[in-house]
C-alpha cells in the first residue's frame, strides 16, 4: 500500500507540474486556448492571473515530492489536504470536473498513505 500511495503522489506532483507549464507558459497560446476553450480575448486578459495560480500548482508538486522524498506522514497529509481542498474549490466554483482531475487523485493518494500508516 506504502508504494501505491507514493506512485499516486508522484502522479499527482507530475498532474500539478503539467498545470504550472499550461497556465504559466501556454495559458495564452493555441494549447491553453483549445485546452479551456476560450478566445484569445479571454486568455491575454487572464493571462497574469494564470501564470499565479500556475505557481501554486507548481509549490504543490513541490510540497508533495519533498513529502514523499522525507517520507513525512504529517507532510504527504497536509500537501494531499491542499490538494483537495484546491479540487473542491475548484470544482465549486469553476467547473466540477476540475474535482475528478484532481480531488479523486489526492483522496485516493491520501486513503492509501493512512492506510499504509
Amino acid at each position: 500500500m506504502k508504494l501505491f500511495g507514493a506512485g499516486l503522489i508522484v502522479l499527482i506532483a507530475l498532474l500539478h507540474m503539467g498545470f504550472l507549464i499550461l497556465e504559466m507558459f501556454f495559458w495564452d497560446h493555441t494549447v491553453g486556448r483549445k485546452m479551456f476553450k476560450m478566445p484569445a480575448a479571454i486568455s491575454a486578459g487572464s493571462k497574469v492571473l494564470a501564470a499565479n495560480q500556475g505557481l501554486y500548482n507548481g509549490f504543490l508538486a513541490a510540497g508533495l515530492l519533498w513529502a514523499l522524498l522525507a517520507d513525512r506522514f504529517d507532510l504527504k497529509l497536509f500537501f494531499l489536504g491542499c490538494v483537495i481542498a484546491a479540487g473542491i474549490f475548484g470544482a465549486l466554483t469553476a467547473k466540477p470536473a476540475i474535482f475528478f482531475v484532481q480531488g479523486v487523485p489526492a483522496l485516493l493518494a491520501l486513503m492509501a498513505v493512512l492506510l499504509a500508516g
